[in-house]
């Protein structure tokens, strides 16, 4: 037994198909079947339910992939305590970010992070929020930005930066030209949200809530982007982060920014890793690099003014 065999099992219990686990592990289909199929014949127990539609891990086959997700998790603590002890600065961080945010902070960082950390290699995980929270626990990932909350006792974590929300409008909207606009004067808005999954669309309903907003429940969409387009088109409002709204080139059809009066409604972002991890002072030093990089671009957000939202 090898742990790149435990690795197949527990990409295979991720994904649940040979093609995608094989993708996963950068080997071939073939190759991790084959590794797969002399585990089992180590083990003398059938670990996955062979299928033309996919793959299922039998029950033992389920246990035994937790089993090997914690072998693997130590087995990552010895290697980052000997990266800790060789140098602190020094290695690999694979750090997850969710996509509402990720394309408006990154850019800014990437540039930094390399000067401050020269010896550091990053490696970026975009995803959804709740898969980074499973990639963290199982060890995929090393950190991960989030946005609070996140109730999870396993996880260590620093608090970042607080965004606040811009309602964007469409040319023309009898909101258009406010300044200082309150949830009262959203409550008969239609607001456009992104699809489940995403933590923007679960903050964005809270606002609703708060207002008396209605979703516009027919459009659902997967990106930021689209939704301005959809905001430009007239179709609706929506709220926008941020940082989401100060990259890029103006354009004249864009849809309008409309800052709220203070305290404005947010969202608040967190560094987070796992408390077993031994590379607590580098995440902690990642974290002040973050706060001074989100701190200079909301300065530089405030120095600009009214303005449409950029483009993509």
């Amino acid at each position: 037994m090898t742990l790149r065999e435990l690795e197949y099992l527990v990409a295979l219990a991720r994904y649940r198909h040979f093609g995608r686990a094989a993708d996963a592990c950068s080997v071939s289909q073939p190759t991790l079947s084959t590794q797969l199929r002399k585990l089992e014949a180590e083990l003398g127990v059938q670990l996955v339910e062979r299928s033309s539609s996919g793959a299922l891990l039998t029950p033992f086959g389920k246990a035994t992939a937790e089993r090997a997700r914690q072998i693997l998790l130590e087995v990552q603590h010895i290697k980052d305590a000997a990266q800790e002890g060789r140098d602190p600065e020094g290695g690999a961080v694979r750090l997850g970010i969710f996509p509402t945010l990720g394309p408006y902070l990154l850019p800014s960082i990437m540039l930094r992070f390399a000067d401050r950390f020269p010896a550091l290699q990053l490696y970026l995980v975009e995803e959804k929020s709740p898969s980074l929270l499973t990639r963290l626990h199982d060890g995929d990932i090393d950190a991960a930005l989030l946005a609070l909350p996140v109730e999870d006792e396993a996880l260590a974590s620093a608090f970042l930066f607080e965004e606040p929300f811009l309602l964007a409008v469409p040319p023309g909207h009898p909101l258009a030209d406010r300044g200082g606009i309150t949830l009262d004067d959203i409550a008969d808005q239609k607001l456009l949200l992104l699809e489940d999954g995403h933590c923007l669309r679960d903050q964005a309903l809270d606002v609703c809530q708060l207002s008396g907003a209605v979703e516009q429940s027919a459009f659902r969409v997967s990106s930021l982007e689209t939704l301005r387009h959809m905001v430009a088109a007239g179709l609706g409002v929506t709220l926008l982060p941020e940082l989401a709204t100060i990259t890029g080139a103006e354009r004249p059809d864009a849809p309008r920014l409309v800052r709220f009066a203070d305290p404005p409604p947010n969202r608040r972002i967190a560094l987070f890793w796992r408390k077993s991890s031994p590379r607590d002072a580098l995440y902690h030093a990642m974290a002040d690099l973050f706060i001074d990089v989100s701190h200079t671009l909301q300065r530089r957000d405030a120095d600009l003014g009214p303005r449409s939202t950029f483009a993509a």
